[in-house]
């Protein structure tokens, strides 16, 4: 039988959670909830919904190719950034089929055998699986005692061999940030030659004063790959949509990677639409915040502890095992993601959803008191 490369061969697969109907017949449970995923409990804006529904009922015509460039999309995007002063080109864009599929991009148009990328562990997991996929190595620095970036540290990794390094800020599991002086202080020790990717898929729900302008960097001509998408806050996490930012060289030298038709028609009108609508993406945030304050409450009342997020999700290390704290949940119908060996990650929804956890979990550790 064909073999795959030796590098490939030692990936560990990405393992996604099964259909809520599927958990459902299996564990002879019903009405669960699902906060394993980190997405928008209030789903998509309104208006991205009716932008679909006018497209199906109008033009139609999915039969033909969507939009390789993206440019409808792109021009929105310019414009939404231009009213808060930051100028980008068309040109200085790459549309992904999410963010996932950008960092994977980035990853296979500058990395190969032989090259190392740095990275926080824990951290999004796809990048060390992408780095691998090329042949190329992972240096993994762990997080402080805090559970945020060792910029410091992840600075001090890089070598010659050093073509990237990954910033997740927030951070995913852990939804901490990494402020304005450290991030500064680390950009000062990166050397030309390496790409700086700064994952911020949780952008919109930060509200620490002193997160970091990281497209200040980007203006300022520096190698960085600054990515967003339309799957957390926007509530699009079903059609796939994220973007890059970067200076046109970089974008130039992806595009030769990039699928010509990687992002869907759909997608790019209802993210053009979501774009559009503030009041949603408040509202959206609004719950977050409520949800987050809640689960506070009720966590320190029970004398549980959690990592303060700047995210949609809570992180919490545990002195029990995640997989047994996931399977009991799993029996009581609330749906959480291990993060770890004794960690776990538990989606903000809405504040049913949110009622539903404490009270399972609340019943768990009265079980294992």
């Amino acid at each position: 039988m064909i073999q795959p490369c030796e590098y490939v061969a030692a990936i560990k697969p990405y393992v996604p959670g099964k259909p809520l109907s599927e958990l459902e017949r299996e564990l002879g449970i019903r009405d669960s909830v699902k906060l394993a995923s980190n997405e928008n409990p209030l789903g998509p804006s309104p208006k991205a919904l009716e932008a679909i529904k006018k497209y199906l009922l109008g033009e139609g015509d999915l039969h033909r190719y969507p939009d390789g460039g993206g440019y409808y999309l792109k021009q929105a995007l310019c414009g939404k950034f231009a009213s808060r002063g930051v100028k980008i080109s068309p040109g200085e864009l790459i549309l992904g089929n999410g963010s996932n599929e950008l960092l994977d991009i980035a990853v296979r148009t500058y990395m190969g055998p032989g090259d190392e990328a740095v990275m926080a562990r824990p951290s999004f997991v796809v990048y060390a699986m992408s780095v691998q996929s090329v042949g190329a190595k992972a240096v993994e620095i762990p997080l402080t005692a805090d559970y945020r970036h060792d910029l410091a540290k992840m600075a001090d990794a890089v070598t010659p061999k050093t073509k990237m390094v990954f910033v997740a800020n927030p951070n995913n599991p852990t939804g901490t940030t990494n402020g304005k002086d450290e991030f500064e202080s680390f950009m000062e020790k990166i050397p030309g030659g390496v790409l700086v990717v700064l994952d911020e898929a949780y952008y919109e729900y930060v509200k620490d004063a002193g997160y970091p302008d990281t497209l200040r960097y980007f203006t300022a001509g520096r190698e960085v790959l600054v990515l967003r998408t339309f799957s957390k806050a926007y509530g699009l996490a079903g059609l796939r949509l994220g973007y890059g930012i970067a200076k046109s060289g970089i974008i130039t030298e992806l595009n030769k990677i990039r699928a010509p038709f990687n992002t869907g028609t759909l997608a790019q009108i209802a993210s053009q639409a979501a774009l559009e609508d503030e009041e949603h993406l408040s509202r959206s945030l609004a719950v977050n915040e409520e949800g987050k304050q809640y689960l506070y409450r009720e966590l320190d009342a029970m004398g549980v502890r959690y990592v303060p997020t700047e995210t949609n999700f809570i992180y919490l290390p545990m002195e029990i095992e995640s997989k047994e704290v996931n399977d009991a949940l799993l029996r009581k119908g609330v749906i959480i993601r291990p993060a770890g060996p004794k960690e776990i990650r538990v989606t903000i929804g809405l504040p049913e959803e949110n009622r539903r956890f404490i009270d399972a979990f609340r019943q768990f550790l009265a079980e294992h008191a």
